[in-house]
């Protein structure tokens, strides 16, 4: 009886075994499908958009498919003003915009965006992530920065009449939200703190009279359909910070071999990204050119005029964050750590013979091309 009871009881001990081996397949066992969603404002057809979703496609790939990317451009999943705070909601794992879409929620950032005449997108951007590096914003320090770029150097798109000297800002309403507006003022222009999306159609209609970004707008958002004018102002480039950034628990989540793919990856296309985006200006001038838009230049001798007029716009910027309780010895000195870095990355870009659209002469294409 008890040789009966113990084969009964090995028997349903078999049959146990056998039942879960049943429930999970035989050799390597995969880590569970991590799903992120990325969310970026540019519209589907540009560059922007495009670039970042080769990097999505690409962590996919180099994961084996374990990191699955659900990616939305154009606003469709978090407009550029709510993109920080849905990347904190985790509304979005991984979002891209800049920081004069929360003008005051990213202050000591929005330094990097002062008139202090970046020479190129390129240099800007290397400057950028030098700064968040040394400084690290405490601002920045509920998500993970993946990196930080520049626009390409500054420029003015009007829709009538075109500028030349200082004088022609005057009456004129130019989109410009943040420290950008701040120095369409400073020239004599009137701000306008409109969304990206809706400048196009506030030019058509002629609720505002142009736009200060630069030449890579002309074709990303076809601000080259609207416009007559685009006058380059590099000598006093006022750039945008942008910056990708990742929810916090959404890195963290990330398993060690995972991590350091996504790590490697951000690397590479931080590098990538900064390139795009100084490429883009000649493709966003060549595409106004097709569709017939000027660039007419500042008339010589106007440059001290422009650069005197923005001073106060630096001045200012260091009265305000003094007035926030940063000693003024520390925001000037974020000020000559940009202008250092803006002199030794501007050395590095010609030495790399990297040519830029617009800047010194140096940089030109045909400069480079001797």
């Amino acid at each position: 009886m008890r040789q009966k009871k113990l084969f009964i009881v090995v028997l349903v001990a078999v049959l146990f075994v056998g039942f879960m081996v049943s429930l999970f397949p035989c050799g390597k066992v995969h880590a569970a499908e991590i799903r992120l969603k990325v969310a970026n404002y540019f519209p589907p057809p540009s560059f922007q958009s495009t670039v970042l979703e080769e990097f999505c496609r690409e962590l996919e790939k180099r994961t084996g498919g374990q990191v699955k990317v659900d990616y939305y451009t154009g606003g469709s999943l978090l407009s550029s003003t709510a993109m920080f705070d849905g990347i904190l909601k985790g509304i979005a794992d991984i979002g891209y915009s800049h920081v004069f879409y929360t003008t005051g929620r990213m202050p000591v950032t929005e330094s990097n965006g002062l008139p202090i005449g970046f020479p190129t997108g390129w240099v800007a951007s290397q400057v950028f992530n030098d700064f968040h590096q040394e400084f690290r914003p405490k601002e920045f320090e509920r998500v993970t920065v993946l990196w930080m770029n520049s626009s390409p150097p500054s420029a003015i798109a009007t829709a009538k009449k075109p500028i030349r000297r200082l004088e022609d800002l005057k009456g004129l309403t130019i989109r410009g939200p943040g420290i950008v507006g701040d120095v369409i003022k400073a020239l004599g222009g009137t701000p306008a703190p409109t969304p990206m999306p809706e400048v196009y159609e506030a030019i058509s209609k002629g609720v505002i009279d142009g736009e200060a970004s630069n030449f890579e707008t002309l074709y990303a958002f076809k601000f080259a359909e609207v416009v007559k004018y685009t006058t380059s102002v590099w000598e006093i480039n006022h750039p945008y910070p942008f910056y990708l950034a990742m929810n916090k628990a959404s890195y963290q989540k990330l398993s060690g071999d995972i991590k350091a793919t996504f790590d490697k990856l951000v690397g590479e296309y931080k590098e990538r990204y900064i390139l795009m985006w100084n490429a883009i200006d000649f493709v966003g001038k060549e595409f106004g050119k097709v569709k017939g838009v000027g660039f007419p230049e500042l008339a010589p001798g106007e440059y001290p005029r422009w650069k005197a007029a923005v001073e106060p716009v630096i001045d200012n910027y260091v009265k305000t964050m003094v007035g926030k309780g940063f000693p003024e010895s520390e925001v000037r000195g974020w000020i000559k750590f940009l202008h250092d870095r803006s002199e030794f990355w501007t050395k590095k870009q010609i030495a790399l013979r990297i040519p830029s659209a617009v800047g010194p002469p140096e940089l030109k294409p045909e400069a480079l091309i001797k």
